[in-house]
This record gives structure tokens, sequence and C-alpha cells, in this order.
């Protein structure tokens, strides 16, 4: 088994992106001489924060309790997300790591902030007028790493900006696996995801953020060469979902507004009987009297841009959150937004980009969606070369990771996929 294993997310990477590797030298060699998981079927709903925590525990977002970015604060303008560690409701792979004396290192690994892990640098960023960055970032990392951290490397950063950012966490990421030599590197890229929701999923922009991260995959690949770990180490590289090209948002909110469901003032929701969580290509309705399900439906079944409408149940069997009482799939081309005034459907322009909730792509969408796969590659100690998976799911990752460490995660919902060992 492997003394060490690093795991590089590239957010929002798909299985098409893996399909043509010219000017990829890094992904090409990693693919070809490692074992690769060609489409892995992400979770519903296919964001960040609860595709994350799926990968680092091995559960659905119902079981793991991360079911959407940001929690239910219909009243605030900016809403919390799942930054910290403590909603998590299972046992992770860093925390299982942590109880075998293994050391771990983290960087911008979403829903890790206030986490047991040793080298922290946490996702997290101030969202209330009385917060900053520094402060926010001290509190949920490792308050001495991260200091350490920016006064190397802080002259790269451009506040949370990209690429720049990334820029400073491979600079980390570089130095931590030199000097620390971590048994767990969980590292967090979201140089193509930010891309691609600015400029669309096959734009020149979102290529480019691939290439850096080839180059930025290389740097960690020399990293341990040159700390000694090279040949004992495990790498693996993945996505957490995919994105779809966007060209209008709804907002059902309003809708529920013009029924008399929400109260608003001064455009700010402070009361409801029912309310539209955006899960960004899907949504979750709540309400708080269920028996109201029948007539939210009648009212969204001929509303544009809906694909599917899910009950209770059916949200449930997908791994969703089992609080909804309903959830709402959008047609590829269409997303949700929170917002409760304004038209319930309206066109994405291009002025609109760069404000917040515009995008030209986003993801949330139903795994089932068609080219929707994310993937997979595993390369170094204990891997077969050459190997290639057609297919398995992200829930499976978690406990094949805690295989190649030699741990154990317990009662996970997903399986350890043997295809990529020697």
């Amino acid at each position: 088994m492997s003394r060490y294993l690093v795991i590089v997310s590239l957010d929002a990477l798909g299985s098409a992106d893996l399909e043509e590797l010219t000017g990829l030298p890094t992904l090409a060699f990693l693919k070809n001489n490692g074992a690769h998981v060609e489409a892995v079927e992400t979770i519903y709903p296919s964001l960040t924060y609860p595709a994350h925590t799926t990968i680092v525990t091995g559960h659905y977002p119902k079981t793991h309790g991360i079911v959407n970015n940001t929690k239910i604060q219909p009243g605030k303008t900016s809403p919390d997300w799942f930054w910290y560690a403590e909603a998590i409701k299972v046992p992770t792979l860093y925390d299982v790591a942590k109880q075998a004396g293994l050391t771990t290192a983290a960087f911008l690994w979403p829903v890790a902030a206030r986490s047991s892990i040793d080298y922290n640098i946490a996702e997290i960023f101030p969202n209330r007028f009385w917060l900053n960055q520094v402060m926010v970032s001290l509190w949920g990392s490792s308050p001495g790493f991260l200091m350490d951290m920016n006064r190397r490397f802080g002259k790269l950063r451009r506040g949370i900006a990209q690429p720049e950012l990334d820029d400073f966490l491979i600079a980390a990421v570089e130095d931590t696996i030199l000097r620390k030599q971590p048994n767990l590197t969980l590292a967090h890229f979201v140089d193509m995801d930010s891309m691609r929701h600015a400029h669309g999923v096959r734009s020149q922009e979102a290529r480019d953020a691939l290439e850096r991260h080839d180059a930025r995959l290389a740097r960690i690949i020399d990293a341990t060469k040159q700390n000694g770990t090279y040949e004992d180490t495990t790498f693996i590289v993945l996505g957490d979902h995919y994105q779809i090209d966007v060209h209008s948002v709804i907002q059902l909110n309003a809708l529920f507004a013009e029924q008399g469901w929400l109260t608003l003032q001064q455009n700010k929701i402070v009361a409801w009987e029912v309310y539209a969580k955006s899960c960004d290509g899907s949504c979750y309705i709540y309400a708080k009297d269920s028996t109201k399900a029948a007539t939210i439906r009648a009212l969204l079944e001929n509303c544009e841009g809906i694909e599917n409408i899910y009950q209770q149940d059916e949200a449930i069997a997908f791994g969703a959150d089992d609080t909804c009482l309903l959830m709402i799939e959008a047609t590829a081309g269409y997303y949700f937004k929170d917002q409760a005034w304004g038209e319930v459907v309206q066109k994405v322009r291009p002025e609109d980009i760069g404000n917040p909730d515009f995008y030209q792509a986003v993801h949330g969408y139903s795994p089932q969606k068609p080219n929707y796969t994310t993937t997979m590659i595993a390369f170094g100690k204990g891997i077969k070369s050459g190997a290639v998976i057609p297919q398995a799911r992200l829930i499976d990752e978690a406990p094949t990771f805690a295989a190649i460490l030699n741990l154990k995660l317990p009662d996970t919902e997903g399986t350890v996929i043997e295809g990529i060992f020697d």
C-alpha cells in the first residue's frame, strides 16, 4: 500500500476533457501509464461542495449532510456556504487518516474549514460587511501554516481571482509536499470551473485553464521526486462534475411571490411558505405545508425550461436532500436563481456576465444528463499501468482512496474500484 496519496481535484473536469490530450503532456502521461476511470457518475445535485464531500466520505448528500453549496437563508443577500467540516455527518477520509497517525494537508478543499487536517488552507470567504478575507481564512485554516504560505507566496494571488488564486495554491502545495511530506494531500483547483462559468464549456479560456492545470500537475509530481517520495506515492486526478452551457435563468421564487407564498420587502424575502433553493441546474422546493406538493407541481408543470419535477421520495432515491418537498431539473441551457423579483424566465445577456449569479455555463444538473460525466485517473504506487475502467460512481472514490492508504471508511455507500490496482 502507498505511504503517500495526493488527490488533485480539477473542478469541472469532464470525461470529454481527456478525449483530446494534445498540449496536455502531464495528463497524457498519467492516463497512458496509470488507470483511467473513463466515466464517473457524479451526485445529485452536482455541485462542488456536495461532490467534494462525497469524494472524501463515499456517501450521497442525504447521508453526509452537505446537500447544497449554500444554506437555506432566504433573508440574506449572500447566504452562508457549507464551509465548516462540523456540518459533515459521517467520517471523512482525512479524519480516518488522522486517527491512523498519518499527516494530512488540504488546499481549498470544500467543507474542510475548522477540520482535523494538519496543514489546512480552507476554502472560505467573507460574506458579511464586518468580516474580511484575512479574518475568516485564519479562523477556518491552520493559522500558522496559512500565515507562512501567505508570507512565502501571497504575492502570487489577487484576492480570489483566477488564475492567480490557483497560482498561489500550486506554490503552496508544491512547498508543502517538499517540506512537510504529508501522507494525504487534498488539493482543489478552480481555474477551469471559473473560466467555464464566465466563458462557456468549450471556450478557449477553459482550454487554457486546463493547460495551466496540466503544468500544475507536473509541478506536484516533480515535488515528490525532489523529496524522495515519488516511488511511494499514488496520484489521483479527478473531477467533481462537468458543466453545461446556458442561455436562460429561471427564478421560481418570483413565481411563488406572485402566488403570495413569499413576502417581500424592498426586494428581500422576509417570510415564506414555499421557497425555491437553487442548485444551479436543479432546484429544491421547500414548503412549510407538505400538502401543497400537488398545487406547486401543477403550477410548475407548464413553466419554461423545466425538464423534470421529482417527488420527495424520488429526490431521496437520488441521494439528494430528504427534507425537500420537490426537486426540479432544468432543461439543458436553463438554470435556476434564488431571486424572488423580476421575470420568472429571462435570457442571460453578454453584459450580465460578471454580475452575481449570471453565467455562460453551470453545473448542478442530474447525473443522468447526456455527456455529463466526470472522470478519474490514478497513477503510481499500487496502480495498474494502462488499465481502463469504463465507469464508476463518485461515491466509489472515497473507499478506493482509503484502500490505497490501507485505511477503512466505515459503511460507505460506495465500493472500492478494484480495477485500478495491480
